[in-house]
Parts: C-alpha cells; sequence; structure tokens
C-alpha cells in the first residue's frame, strides 16, 4: 500500500475533500543542474491536488490525514497511461511503414498511433478510475488542529 499524508478542507455528508502536496526530490539530489525532472517540476505549477475521499469519521478543516492506495492499482494506472501510447506509436507506424514503404510515412504514423494511443488512456481513464480498488483510502487520522496546544510562556520568565 502506497502512503501519503493529506490536509483536510472540509468534510460533509462522509465525503471528505483533502489536499496532497506534490512532493519532488529535487530537495536532496545534488546533481542540480542536469536533472530533467528538476525542469519538468519548474514548468508544472501545481503544487498540491484536492480528491474527495469517503469517510465516516467527522473531520475538521486543517486535521491531517493518511491515505493510501494499492500497489496493483497505481501500477496498472501508469500502465495504461505510458504504454497505450507507445504500442500505438509502435503498431501504427508499422502498420503505415508496410503499406507505404516510406520512412516519412512511418513517422506519420507513428504520431497517429501516438496520439491515438493518448486519446485511447484519456476515454479509459474515467471508467477505470470508478473501480472500488482503485479508490484512495483513509488510513488514519490526525488529531484537529485545536486539539493540542502547547503552551509557550513558563513560569521561570519572570524571575
Amino acid at each position: 500500500m502506497m502512503k501519503e499524508w493529506a490536509t483536510v478542507i472540509s468534510w460533509q455528508n462522509g465525503e471528505a475533500v483533502v489536499s496532497c502536496d506534490v512532493k519532488s526530490s529535487c530537495s536532496s539530489c545534488a546533481s542540480r543542474a542536469g536533472c530533467g525532472s528538476r525542469i519538468l517540476n519548474k514548468l508544472g505549477p501545481q503544487t498540491s491536488h484536492s480528491i474527495t475521499v469517503p469517510c465516516d469519521h467527522p473531520l475538521v478543516a486543517g486535521q491531517k490525514v493518511e491515505l493510501g492506495i494499492a500497489e496493483g492499482s497505481l501500477l496498472g494506472s501508469a500502465l495504461v497511461v505510458y504504454m497505450s501510447p507507445l504500442v500505438g506509436l509502435f503498431i501504427v507506424a508499422g502498420l503505415f511503414q508496410m503499406l507505404f514503404h516510406t520512412d516519412l510515412a512511418a513517422m506519420a504514423g507513428a504520431i497517429l498511433g501516438g496520439v491515438g494511443g493518448f486519446l485511447l488512456a484519456k476515454g479509459l481513464a474515467p471508467s477505470l478510475s470508478r473501480r472500488e480498488s482503485w479508490q484512495p483510502v483513509i488510513l488514519s487520522v490526525g488529531l484537529p488542529p485545536d486539539a493540542l496546544r502547547i503552551d509557550t510562556s513558563s513560569s521561570t520568565d519572570n524571575v
């Protein structure tokens, strides 16, 4: 089970809207200048994602919850997203190469197959995301933000 902590935004009627922060490993890596992941992380402006998770316990805004998702569902979704454009690229490129016998046709087929595979993955995503096993679940609930208070004043300050 993959686990991640999230912050509750709201809770109503057994549904919690939680916000998960996007974490990158760029802060701990020594090769910052030549890292492609660092450049890609800078391109995307979104640093948090909001999702809705069923929850029987009443939650308050600001409360931390630990979310979990099965590894199989994560691997399955990655397989659909990454492999369908790649398979489409190779199949249609090979088909166009056999039909037209030119490299330009193979390149056009590769582009069409890649885009077609991407559209296939995009079309499959809503139906696959409705599977119960692919849904995140709340594993544990932290204390509400107002339940723990630390008093920083001490009686030795006035001595």
